[in-house]
């Protein structure tokens, strides 16, 4: 044996390309040999193997990752009847009868997970529903609000996703790759059938065909979020006292619709657009027509004359949306003056809407902010007051999630923002590993990083409020929560505590710019609950922990939504 292998040595040492040759074709082989067993030669599947979530129990469902990551791995066989149901129903699943179109038991490995998840999503939280297969043409659309194309990631979550987070009551796809959103369909419905396509970002799953589109009704937190078009639904309002001062720019309009009366006030560059049955009026949020007192929608339930499924309002009770038209009385932004003669925080911990409350600030003031910190992207989305120094004084406050004594003592008063510790906490892992708007990836919340996180990150929540209350010289409590659902009110006991001037007219202003530029979707979330037993009865303790000491410097405790879980 041993005279053998030295001459098949001597042999390749003489002739060493045959060596190399041999070599390459060895590989070669291999590497045919492993790409043939991992997508043909796929093992056959027990029935136990088939179906480990019934095996493992419920609980295996929750290991998913975001909808719009689901594919097909390699080694598990879709069958044909999978295989239909997933091009036609995506991730919900769900046929007209609302009734479970998939058995989950007869499909194997991660694929069944997968089914049983997007199934028990779609129960949970109901937030689109297949309605149909619709023809499309690119001369007048089915659907005519905003569109989107992505020719290697599109996925039917996604496009519905991006709809929904812009207020659309519909969201088509088409040609695999094409996302189309829409207040109504303007189109005819035509065979599933026809809707053929496999999404380009999610295997087995059909986004629309070839001029058709698989089209979605969406279910919105907030009907009143809906858009049309372009414009977004405000909501009914009774028609103001003074209608001329209100609503400056009137026409009469016989064969009303939405369409004509918005188009009307976006070309006489109004932001708002009210609709009185044959009258369109064209105005701004003024103190005299505020839409701060909505009216029952049935109170304007005049069908439009131009128009079937739409309501155009009546002479008493107005529809109103608002247009496209940016309303400029609060964008303009500058530093101030003179030096400030004092430091003012706007303190919170992080993932606590910090961002937010500065651009809600920086609209209502006028004013740059500043910040203890600094950070490249968000002096480049118009923060100029990024790069200043914190002790400038040019800015009208400074962002700080510092909980030092020493960093507290430093300022002469502070706005303290608080938001719920779940929210929280979710939001900093997001930022953390996924940037200002992004998200975590699966693999950080399922690995080691989350537990960390909530570990060291979780006390500093009630901390960072405790030392603000016990050091701050000057402090004014505002709640996340109160703050976005009462947004005139708060922001105006924010900007009182700032010392500075402002006309109602302006924060009315502020009420229709407030999203800014760093609104992180509220649509895409985890499939289940990240947080275990033992981190909710850790960070309800720190809850019960903040509430006293609010109340015991007879400020109002902590909402009531931050507890039970």
């Amino acid at each position: 044996m041993a005279k053998l292998w030295f001459k098949f040595q001597r042999y390749f040492r003489r002739k060493p390309v045959r060596f190399f040759t041999f070599l390459a074709l060895y590989l070669t082989a291999g590497s045919l040999v492993f790409l043939h067993s991992g997508f043909v030669g796929q093992p056959a599947v027990s029935g136990n193997q088939a179906n480990p979530a019934a095996a493992g129990g419920p609980a295996e469902a929750a290991e998913l990752p975001f909808l719009g990551d689901m594919h097909l791995g390699r080694g598990f066989r879709d069958t044909g009847e999978a295989s239909s149901i997933a091009r036609r129903y995506g991730p919900w699943l769900k046929g007209k009868d609302g009734n479970e179109r998939a058995k989950l038991s007869d499909y194997g490995g991660a694929w069944s997970r997968a089914l049983k998840g997007r199934v028990v999503r779609e129960k949970e939280e109901e937030r689109a529903k297949y309605i149909g297969c619709y023809l499309d043409d690119t001369q007048s659309r089915a659907l005519r609000g905003v569109s989107f194309f992505d020719y290697k990631k599109m996925t039917i979550f996604r496009c519905q996703d991006n709809c929904a987070e812009r207020g659309y009551l519909y969201a088509g796809l088409e040609f695999g790759a094409e996302c189309y959103c829409g207040h109504k369909i303007q189109a005819t419905n035509v065979s599933d059938a026809e809707c053929d396509m496999e999404c380009k970002g999610e295997r087995g799953s059909v986004c629309g065909g070839a001029n058709r589109l698989s089209v979605y009704r969406l279910q919105l937190a907030q009907e009143s979020a809906r858009r049309y078009g372009s414009a977004v639904f405000r909501g009914c309002f009774r028609r103001p006292d003074n209608l001329s001062l209100a609503l400056p720019v009137t026409a009469a309009m016989l064969n009303m619709s939405v369409d004509k009366c918005v188009d009307f006030c976006t070309e006489k560059e109004y932001p708002l657009a009210a609709l009185a049955g044959t009258a369109c009026h064209c105005g701004f949020p003024t103190t005299r027509f505020p839409l701060h007192d909505r009216e029952d929608e049935q109170l304007c339930a005049q069908k439009c004359s131009a128009e079937e499924f739409e309501s155009c309002g009546t002479p008493s009770y107005f529809i109103v949306y608002q247009t496209q038209v940016q309303d400029n009385r609060c964008m303009d932004r500058r530093f101030l003056p003179g030096k400030s003669k004092q430091l003012i925080a706007l303190a919170s911990f992080p993932g606590a809407g910090n961002t937010w409350a500065r651009h809600l600030i920086e609209l209502a003031t006028g004013f740059y902010t500043g910040s203890y910190y600094f950070d490249g992207s968000l002096y480049n989305k118009g923060f100029k007051g990024e790069r200043d120094h914190w002790r400038s004084g040019r800015t009208i406050c400074i962002k700080t999630h510092e909980s030092g004594q020493k960093e507290i003592e430093a300022f002469d008063a502070a706005i303290l923002l608080i938001r719920n510790p779940y929210k929280a906490l979710m939001a900093e892992f997001n930022r953390k590993y996924g940037g200002h708007i992004g998200f975590a990836a699966h693999a950080h919340w399922k690995g080691k990083e989350w537990p960390e996180f909530v570990r060291n990150y979780a006390p500093w929540w009630a901390t960072h409020t405790l030392d603000w209350l016990k050091f701050g010289k000057k402090v004014l409590v505002v709640h996340f929560e109160d703050l976005k659902q009462d947004l005139f009110v708060q922001l105006g006991r924010m900007v009182n505590l700032l010392g500075v001037a402002v006309r109602e007219d302006r924060l009315l202003c502020v009420e229709s710019q407030k999203d800014g530029n760093f609104k992180r979707s509220g649509l895409r979330k985890l499939e289940y609950d990240p947080y275990t037993a033992d981190m909710q009865k850790t960070i309800s303790a720190y809850i019960k922990m903040v509430d006293a000491a609010l109340k015991g410097r007879n400020l109002t405790g902590v909402p009531d939504d931050y507890y039970p879980r």
